[in-house]
């Protein structure tokens, strides 16, 4: 089996659910995505969303041009191979942004899944065929608009609920987390991710308020960069430190964060770890030092069942990231993700195991690269 073409769509869509407020930077127009297709010689084909930053047309361009030539001609069953060909050719003039690999690599896995006639977690070896869901939220206007919000995701069976509140102010993102504690009660599961709001003086008052409100974990509350201040803060408090999504070139540039303790939790997802190969390379290396490798929300819900496959092929992750309201987001597949009393279900059928939807897929197509 040999990879024969490569096509690159750039898709934008409007948002049905959220407006400009949704983002910190109060600018939120419309999902911008590629969707990714393998073709092969022997008529097989694969496809999968991809992120594109604020620009699917200039995203689109710069990875077509790059990865096409790259990937036309490979096995994709060689994909330990791919791996360290891109990772040298990236190095070389490439320097591609992080986004950019995931949606090949994984891919080249479904086709491999397919081609074996398994689900992709089975094929990655199974631990697993449900995982617990929470709800992430987008940034919302006021305190209690949290606790409504965390109060609709506790009725619909979700096991857990994340705040990104809005950074402008501590006093007020800690209302937040106060009442939405208040209104889910202190058995419901509840977690905060500022989104690298706060310097680490800051982050400390946070993390003793997160801890007297039983939070879960703490996430992100400086940039991921801030190795020397993000580990002083995983030493100064009791709640988990989660971190490591946005650093490039998982799990290389993590091992450190790991062995050193920078975070108490990792992250990684199909779509800026550079696929399936990157998620199970470093949830394996956590493993390996007792740390729970955090899957990250891909936004898009045919890279989230990605996500949910490797979800269920490993060990060290609690739960299932999926932004809410889940029905902002349900977008680019056939059916709706399978969730039954907050469990996200695994498929069945070989690869993906559902279908996408090329009908809104078309609607949403602006140019094909």
């Amino acid at each position: 089996m040999k990879i024969t073409d490569v096509e690159v769509r750039c898709c934008r869509r409007a948002p049905d659910a959220f407006d400009t407020s949704a983002f910190r930077t109060g600018d939120f127009a419309a999902f911008q995505f590629l969707v990714v297709t393998l073709k092969t010689d022997t008529g097989h084909q694969a496809s999968t969303f991809g992120f594109a930053g604020r620009s699917a047309e200039g995203a689109g361009k710069l990875i077509a041009d790059t990865l096409r030539p790259f990937m036309i001609g490979r096995d994709p069953r060689d994909r330990e191979k791919a791996w360290h060909e891109f990772r040298t050719a990236d190095r070389w003039w490439g320097h591609l942004p992080i986004y950019a690999y995931g949606p090949f690599d994984t891919c080249q896995w479904l086709l491999s899944a397919e081609a074996a006639g398994q689900p992709l977690y089975k094929y990655l070896g199974a631990y697993r065929d449900s995982v617990p869901v929470y709800g992430s939220s987008m940034i919302l206007k006021e305190p209690a608009d949290y606790a409504r919000e965390a109060l609709r995701a506790k009725a619909e069976g979700l096991k857990a609920y994340k705040l990104h509140t809005p950074g402008a102010d501590i006093a007020e993102d800690l209302e937040a987390h106060r009442l939405v504690r208040e209104a889910v009660g202190p058995d419901f599961t509840l977690m905060s991710d500022p989104v690298s709001t706060y310097n680490l003086e800051q982050a400390i008052r946070f993390g003793r308020a997160l801890e007297k409100l039983d939070y879960y974990w703490f996430e992100e509350p400086l940039y991921d960069e801030d190795v020397h201040a993000l580990r002083e803060l995983a030493r100064t408090l009791e709640i988990p430190l989660v971190g490591t999504e946005v650093l490039a070139k998982h799990p290389y540039s993590i091992a450190e964060c790991i062995a050193t303790r920078v975070v108490d939790r990792v992250r990684a997802d199909v779509s800026w770890t550079g696929g399936v190969t990157g998620v199970m390379k470093t949830a394996r290396l956590a493993e390996a030092f007792g740390v729970n490798c955090e899957i990250h929300t891909s936004i898009f819900h045919p890279a989230e069942i990605v996500n949910l496959h490797c979800c269920a092929a490993v060990k060290n992750c609690d739960f299932f990231e999926l932004l809410y309201p889940v029905e902002g987001f349900a977008f680019g597949l056939a059916e709706p993700l399978p969730i039954q009393n907050g469990m996200a279900m695994l498929p069945t059928k070989p690869g993906l195991g559902v279908e996408l939807d090329w009908a809104d897929i078309d609607r949403c197509t602006v140019a094909i690269v």
